[in-house]
């Protein structure tokens, strides 16, 4: 592939790289980015790398990896992705994601069917060029391009990507090319004293690999005092206004006015050439109501499995604050354990939100949730998962006690939740569940067809099992009606009770079409209900 023009300029790439350790913010840092590109009226996509063995995200364990976001053409992505959806308003495809096992596994395909007319395929040029290539095509026709690579700078399997980035200077030439370095400066307790050793040879790595950085991102816990950034500039030989300080902030809302202020923006001024000043209204805007003094403060009670990584959840928290900022109260969070829970736990609690998840651990909490929700009137969402174990509540109230879905209980008489057709025998394997976009139709004058203010929508899906409707009476004498099916009316797609104040699940993923600038009604309705009882 040839570098491209986009309306008679040059397309530009910035590729995001990181030092030290993972999980550092270069996804947040390059989302902050296009922000400003955006604000200043330029359009942006946006791409991870990760140099993972895996062919994508969908078999990662969530403790470890966090969030697995789905894309609207079903790839399963990096967390990071919401994080480009969220900051941008975009939505990504399968094209944003490019991980290593894909690539190879592409390669290798290509060499069994003798694409490379016996010649000895190797990592260089040719799996380097499948990464330029994938860069290339995921870039469309937007005036940036934002490139994120996983990992660290120095890992053996990421250094594929960091030659290909390299090379990719001569495929569109290195004007057209800004590489950005987010490094980490750890803090000492005992000797009280910021340390910016591991952050200098974490440039020293990347130069030599042939990058000299354009910007260095230093992330730190704390504030850190301007010494720390004259260091780096001097150690790296990058220019002191082309460093910027990004401490741990309030709100990871608040990067994108960080990085404006910086010296950074006078780069990106010359490096894209467009000198209109970047309008950040808007996020002025959104840390306000984030720091705002709510008069009304609600607790929401996540019911959940995975305690020991925030990042699992992260779209659902991100959707519940961007409701609560737009209902107007302030936002707290309880996390219920799925195993331990007890009716404590939901009565201390103004509503109850259970998110999707997969595997028969903490199940019999979820669904004790979702009967004390029915039981006792609290305001409930339920996200994927979360409308199973209401589905599975409601049967059980109604003199179904055996009910139950067959990924917990595969013999159980009470199949309410089954395996959707076609899917036995591929029960632990990748790509094959019901991913992406897909329609549903609401019934008229339901509470979800008013929150949606339409009967016709669009939600993303990540599942593989459905409700089982030769049970749907049942469910109804249970409490429980179907408000939304797909258009050929064979799959629920929401359910509802029709006398709580607020009780709706989704078999969909709502959170991952939230934006802080656009709360999902789902999540909005929810926050409402909770306000409007709390009176």
């Amino acid at each position: 592939m040839e570098d491209k023009t986009v309306m008679g300029k040059k397309q530009k790439y910035i590729f995001v790289t990181g030092g030290v350790l993972s999980g550092v913010g270069k996804g947040i840092t390059a989302a902050s980015i296009g922000a400003i590109l955006q604000a200043k009226g330029m359009s942006v996509s946006i791409q991870k790398c990760d140099p993972y063995l895996n062919v994508d995200a969908g078999l990662l364990n969530p403790k470890e990896h966090g969030e697995c976001f789905v894309t609207k053409d079903g790839a399963e992505t990096d967390l990071d992705l919401g994080h480009y959806e969220r900051f941008l308003g975009i939505e990504v495809t399968q094209k944003s994601a490019t991980l290593a096992g894909k690539l190879l596994a592409d390669l290798i395909a290509d060499e069994r069917a003798g694409k490379f007319g016996g010649h000895t395929v190797q990592l260089v040029p040719h799996l380097t060029g499948a990464i330029q290539n994938a860069i290339q095509s995921a870039a469309g026709d937007s005036d940036v391009h934002i490139v994120e690579i996983g990992g660290t700078v120095g890992d053996y399997e990421g250094l594929s990507f960091i030659e290909a980035i390299r090379e990719f200077a001569g495929r569109v030439g290195r004007e057209n090319c800004l590489y950005v370095h987010v490094v980490y400066v750890p803090f000492i307790g005992t000797s009280k004293e910021f340390k910016t050793k591991p952050a200098q040879n974490a440039l020293n790595d990347l130069r030599g690999f042939g990058i000299v950085p354009d910007c260095v991102g230093v992330r730190t816990d704390d504030p850190a005092p301007e010494s720390i950034g004259n260091k780096i500039s001097q150690f790296s030989g990058v220019a002191r206004d082309s460093v910027v300080l990004l401490p741990n902030v309030d709100t990871v809302y608040r990067v994108p006015l960080t990085i404006a202020k910086s010296g950074i923006y006078d780069v990106l001024v010359r490096f894209t050439g467009n000198k209109k000043e970047a309008d950040l209204s808007k996020w002025s805007e959104i840390i306000a109501s984030q720091s705002a003094n709510y008069a009304e403060n609600i607790t929401v009670g996540l019911v959940a499995k995975y305690m020991d990584n925030e990042d699992t959840y992260i779209s659902v928290l991100e959707a519940l604050k961007a409701a609560a900022w737009q209902v107007g109260v302030g936002l707290k969070i309880k996390w219920i354990n799925a195993e331990l829970a007890q009716p404590v736990d939901f009565d201390s609690v103004d509503g109850l939100l259970i998110p999707g998840g997969f595997g028969p651990r903490g199940i019999e909490g979820k669904i004790a949730a979702a009967d004390y929700a029915l039981s006792h009137n609290k305001p409930y969402l339920g996200l994927c998962l979360g409308l199973q174990v209401a589905v599975i509540a409601a049967a059980r109230r109604a003199g179904l006690s055996a009910a139950n879905s067959t990924e917990f209980q595969i013999d159980t008489p009470e199949d309410v939740i089954y395996l959707m057709d076609g899917q036995a025998g591929k029960e632990s394997t990748g790509g094959t569940l019901r991913l992406g976009d897909y329609p549903a139709k609401l019934k008229a004058e339901s509470a979800v067809s008013k929150l949606y203010g339409k009967t016709n929508i669009v939600e993303r899906h990540r599942h593989r099992y459905e409700v089982n409707k030769k049970f749907i009476k049942q469910i109804e004498d249970g409490g429980l009606v179907v408000s939304g099916t797909s258009p050929d009316g064979k799959l629920v797609e929401f359910v509802e009770a029709p006398k709580a104040s607020f009780f709706v699940a989704t078999q969909a993923h709502p959170e991952f079409k939230s934006r802080p600038f656009a709360a999902h009604p789902l999540f909005v309705g929810f926050m409402q209900a909770i306000k409007d009882k709390s009176k």
